[in-house]
């Protein structure tokens, strides 16, 4: 194991880490609104229209993203005994939200366009294939790093920020083939229907992290292969003899365990502690995420057993 030392500090790299992909989420978002701005002022399109919306809810979800790492690394203190990380899950319900609205927004425009007796006719599609070519980039460059950062930091706030803004490629490739269209073969009605289109996958998309962060706030249970992982390691340890009442909550990016252990009743309290506490650090190296409480029972059926020659906590 690192010293405390170098746990700290470590702790320290991996938080600057993630703020990073944050504060990068927040500047390519801010770029890409004010380019799309200019995009749709030139070409009149609904389909950037919705890439416009989306990356304006992009900007205010990276922003609520990056209040929320900010706040949630702040330690537990006497008003919030299990940290703060349940900021990120009351931010994301807020954002899930404003995504839906703007959802049925653009849909509702583009079904109207399509009904229009008249085929509405896009404007210098040119410019505008320019600026969506732009955003493809710039966006592949951010789910690249945000993907680096959530790979060493196991961060689920920025691995969530990343798959929504992979998900965002599909309005901005969808706004490209409607400009292209119009200027081959001057069909406008194809705009309509790519809007259509990407406003049902960002309510598909607000839907699933509503979901994630509703479920979270309720302290469901953590996922069943973290679950199971968590048992396999207490059932196989040295000196348990069981283990009951496994119980877990996620709350933002952590998962709060509650383990009770069976151990022998005749052996000594320092004994004791040292099984638990290395069982606890072995959770923890295999689920870096968890917070880990274990309770130490007494096995019904108490016989001799070897001492453990594990180091103490």
């Amino acid at each position: 194991m690192r010293p405390s030392t170098d746990n700290v500090q470590y702790g320290r790299d991996l938080v600057s880490l993630t703020l990073s992909a944050g504060l990068a989420s927040v500047v390519v978002a801010a770029v890409l609104v004010g380019l799309k701005l200019w995009a749709l002022a030139e070409t009149g399109a609904l389909s950037i229209a919705a890439s416009l919306a989306d990356s304006a809810l992009d900007l205010m979800m990276s922003l609520g993203a990056a209040a929320a790492i900010v706040y949630a690394a702040r330690p537990a203190d006497e008003d919030h005994a299990f940290g703060h990380t349940s900021a990120e899950d009351l931010t994301a319900l807020a954002q899930s939200v404003f995504i839906l609205i703007s959802a049925g927004v653009i849909g509702y425009a583009a079904i109207l366009r399509l009904l229009a007796p008249v085929d509405h006719v896009l404007a210098a599609e040119g410019r505008g294939l320019v600026v969506m070519s732009v955003s493809v980039v710039l966006t592949l460059a951010l789910v690249w790093w945000q993907g680096r950062v959530a790979k060493r930091t196991g961060s689920r706030v920025v691995a969530a920020d990343r798959l929504h803004y992979l998900g965002d490629l599909l309005p901005s490739l969808g706004a490209i083939g409607a400009l292209w269209v119009s200027d081959r073969y001057g069909i406008g009605s194809v705009d309509a229907v790519v809007a259509l289109g990407s406003a049902g996958v960002m309510a598909i998309g607000a839907l699933r992290i509503g979901k994630g962060a509703w479920d979270a706030l309720m302290d469901r249970a953590a996922d069943p292969a973290i679950l199971d992982g968590i048992a396999a390691i207490a059932k196989a340890w040295p000196g348990v003899r069981g283990y009951h009442d496994l119980k877990t909550r996620t709350a933002g990016s952590r998962i709060f365990v509650n383990l009770h252990i069976e151990l022998d009743g005749g052996q000594s309290l320092r004994q004791a502690h040292d099984i638990g506490a290395a069982l606890r650090r072995a959770i923890l190296n295999a689920y870096p995420q968890t917070d880990v409480i274990i309770h130490k029972d007494v096995a019904k059926e108490t016989a001799p057993t070897a001492v453990t020659d594990t180091p103490a906590e």
